[in-house]
């Protein structure tokens, strides 16, 4: 079937593309135009994207990358959660009154399959984080270092992909809340795993900073360990019928604390958007979001399960 070339819209106020790549030089044919476009509209640009290609577009861009936010994806958006709430949002926002153009990297050879996943649930939501927002959304696909599963899911999650040939409509888009509800179920909690069911959050920090210190987490990681566990156990407690089940396991090179409830989520972004400054709710899960390295969530009407995944060693 012959797919149909659309041209990029001149004023679309939401605009999310893959960008489907091999190599340096088809990386910054997708790139660096999109950048100078929308500098040449005098738009603010961020462009947040793994390791070395920060350095790629930096030297292609010259003088005009003074203009840029140059972030490393592989540090900000370590955990995939984080990336909406603390990177994405954070610059619109701060440009709130001006259409704003992104590339954003999150899916690169080297992620593990747990990290990707929630890569994917990351894409989909982009879709509702930005409705309606005046915002161009480019996101990179190295097609040649990638798993074949990642083209499909980039088609899936972007309504418009570009390849260095043509630009056409995705024929496999979907719904974007079915689809980050839809990803990996969680493999089973491991059979090793230290655990316990829960009625008040002081008993689950003890068990977490017990846990740490036989795995050896850094104090400081722990500090935010802990804080990020004791948030979602007191969601558990005041959300979900006041008791919980807290396991903890290690996991390549991970300490890993999972807390399991009765309860459901149903706003598909929480924990991905700031709450207003006078809300008093709805911080808890997106500060697990900051802190930690991996937060994955599955939530059904019979229960949510949370994984919250801390690096052992600093890197």
């Amino acid at each position: 079937m012959r797919r149909t070339l659309v041209k990029r819209p001149r004023r679309e106020r939401f605009v999310h593309e893959a960008l489907m790549y091999r190599g340096e030089e088809e990386y910054l044919a997708g790139v660096v135009p999109f950048v100078r476009s929308a500098r040449a509209a005098d738009q603010p640009v961020l462009v947040a994207v793994p390791g070395q290609r920060v350095g790629l577009v930096r030297d292609a861009l010259g003088d005009e990358a003074a203009g840029v936010v140059l972030l490393d994806m592989a540090d900000h958006g370590r955990n995939p959660g984080r990336i909406i709430p603390a990177v994405l949002r954070r610059f619109a926002d701060d440009h709130a009154r001006r259409r704003v153009s992104i590339v954003g990297e999150p899916i690169w050879p080297g992620r593990s399959w747990a990290e990707y996943g929630a890569a994917v649930q990351h894409e989909a939501l982009i879709n509702l984080a930005f409705a309606g927002r005046d915002a161009a959304i480019l996101c990179p696909y190295d097609i040649a270092g990638l798993d074949a599963r990642a083209s499909a899911d980039a088609e899936r999650t972007h309504p418009v992909v570009v390849t260095s040939t043509e630009r056409h409509d995705s024929a496999t888009y979907g719904d974007p809340q079915r689809l980050a509800a839809s990803q990996m179920e969680l493999p089973a909690t491991p059979a090793e795993a230290s655990t316990m069911s829960f009625t008040v959050a002081s008993a689950v920090r003890r068990v977490v900073a017990y846990e740490a210190g036989r795995a050896g987490l850094p104090s400081d990681r722990l500090a935010d360990l802990e804080l990020a566990v004791n948030e979602v156990a007191t969601n558990s407690l005041i959300h979900a019928g006041g008791s919980g089940v807290l396991s903890v396991w290690s996991e390549r090179g991970h300490l890993v604390c999972e807390v399991r409830d009765s309860g459901h989520i149903t706003d598909p972004l929480a924990g991905r958007i700031t709450p207003p400054v006078e809300s008093t709710t709805g911080r808890g899960l997106l500060l697990a979001n900051c802190v930690c390295d991996l937060v994955q969530v599955r939530t059904h009407p019979s229960g949510t399960t949370i994984r919250l995944w801390m690096r052992l060693l600093a890197s």
